[in-house]
């Protein structure tokens, strides 16, 4: 951990008890920092706040005081979730109070060799496989953080000089990282996420851009090059651009041509060895791949972890065959983008599942993507008949609704027949019925699993 002395004796207020921002309490604590730590929920575990307060942190629940915005807080360390309109954030904005996120704290005491990944989708997978790939080639520790679930500043203060760290950003934290400088940065694409938080298009992809801002043409920035508005977003680094293409749009990083996997005219494999499956999967392993190459991973070790790597959790996760039906978890697909690359990575017959938080946007986009791929589909949550409407446009002969992606797995069952896939890949976030996407999956596992238990006692 690097030696940092700016927070000796400041005055730092701390936003939001989730993993990063209690991480982030302890961390400023030991670089003496005065902290306040403030949720607006109280905690269910009264530990949390015990420990924080033995700690010497003062802790505030309940509520977000606009009182606090009247203490002389030096620096405001804010969950990325908490947006920049909450009125005690506005007032810290209006007052020019520098307002940080955890990852730009773990990146001030990081000492070591950063690579970092954002992106609208596929940011974990390509995290993940980056770092496995950089691990095979590399005698040092290799960790992984940030937006994939790990606190940034907890691995940060644990690694050395010659380690490496893999951080997923996401846009929310990205916002507040004014000084981060990855050697190494990724940004799989950029589709329109989360404008209900940016306001703008442009604001997202400022968001994005923040991840190379402090970029020189000693670093790499490895982009996506299948669509021209990447390409043209590309330009705005100062870095130096590394391309990867699933469309054979360049070949001066990775991409696929003929089926093949190519780094620089170098062949490394074929692409239907890669075991994830889909097309956003191949793009995620290009993405990887120029990360590893550039680190100086060998190919053999780049096709180890290609051809044995089954997946992240809720991202298009293989959970089990059953009576020849495959089931998959994708609850990660919270936008249509990502259940349109969900639907292309499979041949056969799909009954898809889907629906969930009502953001007021409507389905068209994926009715030829319903023609093409859906036999049945079971809808559910507060979007369902806008779901249902897309569902009936492309002419799907099976059309059922149901109350949630619980109660859908027995739906899906009762139409489905020997070769097809019963996918969960919603379009929608999970926040109408479950605290989380996370949550929404594991308990589509658990109704797979009860449901073959049933099918087993009959």
């Amino acid at each position: 951990m690097k030696k940092v002395t700016n927070y000796n004796n400041k005055k730092v207020l701390v936003m939001g008890f989730g993993i990063s921002g209690l991480n982030a309490a302890y961390l400023l604590r030991k670089l003496g920092a005065e902290v306040v730590a403030n949720d607006q929920a109280t905690p269910k575990d009264p530990s949390i706040i015990e420990k924080l307060e033995n700690d010497g942190i003062k802790v505030l629940t309940g509520s977000n005081p606009l009182s606090l915005a009247e203490d002389n807080f030096d620096v405001v360390v804010k969950n990325p979730g908490i947006p920049y309109d909450n009125p005690l954030v506005a007032k810290f904005v209006e007052k020019k109070t520098p307002i940080i996120t955890e990852a730009e704290l773990g990146w001030q005491i990081f000492e070591g060799h950063l690579v970092s990944v954002t992106g609208s989708n596929g940011k974990t997978t390509t995290t993940t496989l980056t770092q496995l790939m950089i691990a095979k080639n590399n005698s040092h520790r290799v960790k992984y953080a940030g937006n994939i679930g790990v606190s940034f500043s907890k691995v940060a203060a644990e690694l050395g000089p010659d380690d490496t760290l893999v951080t997923e950003l996401s846009s929310f934290q990205l916002l507040g990282t004014p000084t981060i400088h990855p050697h190494i940065a990724i940004i799989t694409n950029i589709f329109s996420n989360h404008l209900d938080y940016h306001k703008t298009r442009e604001n997202y992809i400022n968001a994005k851009l923040n991840i190379t801002r402090n970029q020189t043409s000693d670093d790499y920035l490895i982009v996506n090059w299948d669509r021209d508005e990447w390409q043209k977003i590309a330009q705005r680094s100062r870095a130096t651009i590394v391309p990867f293409s699933r469309q054979n749009k360049s070949h001066k990083g990775s991409y696929e041509e003929n089926g093949k996997i190519y780094w620089r005219g170098e062949y490394i494999m074929d692409a239907k060895d890669i075991r994830l499956i889909g097309p956003q999967n191949v793009e995620n392993a290009l993405a990887a791949i120029a990360a590893a190459k550039l680190s100086g991973v060998a190919n053999q070790e780049i096709i180890d972890v290609l051809t044995s790597f089954s997946g992240v959790r809720h991202r298009l996760q293989y959970v089990t065959d059953y009576e020849e039906r495959r089931f998959y978890n994708d609850s990660k697909s919270t936008d249509i983008e990502a259940t349109e690359v969900a639907l292309q990575g499979f041949e056969q017959p799909v009954i898809l599942l889907a629906g969930g938080l009502d953001r007021g946007y409507t389905f068209e986009r994926l009715v030829p993507y319903f023609k093409k791929h859906v036999k049945a589909i079971v809808v559910f949550g507060q979007c369902k008949d806008k779901m249902k409407d897309a569902a009936e446009q492309a002419q799907i002969p099976t059309i059922i609704e149901s109350e949630n992606a619980i109660t859908a797995v027995p739906e899906a069952w009762k139409v489905s027949e020997p070769g097809d896939v019963i996918l969960l890949s919603p379009a929608n976030a999970s926040w109408d019925q479950f605290p989380s996407f996370e949550v929404r999956g594991d308990k589509f596992i658990e109704a797979v699993n009860t449901l073959i238990k049933e099918q087993e006692e009959k």
